[in-house]
């Protein structure tokens, strides 16, 4: 989960088109995902809820540099997790 509301007033830096945003709406939640994952700053990255990350990740487009960099952070943290 992003955020535990259902609508969130996102940074101008991550969303600069929109002044809220409805996270119950699933089009509306995935492409928040995206912009945090190109935009966001670590302390955005770092609220985001890893396992839904994981999840829809193969759903968003992203640029291709951007996805490599996801899936290997995703991978570290998954072996980090098993040690």
């Amino acid at each position: 989960m992003v955020c535990k509301e259902s609508t969130v007033e996102p940074k101008r830096y991550i969303v600069w088109s929109k002044r809220e945003l409805d996270l119950s709406d699933p089009w509306q939640r995935k492409w928040y995902l995206k912009q945090v994952l190109i935009h966001g700053r670590a302390e955005d990255v770092s609220a985001l809820d890893w396992d839904e990350v994981r999840r829809v990740l193969p759903e968003l487009d992203l640029p291709p540099a951007v996805r490599r960099l996801w899936t290997r952070v995703l991978a570290h943290h998954a072996a980090r997790a098993e040690a």
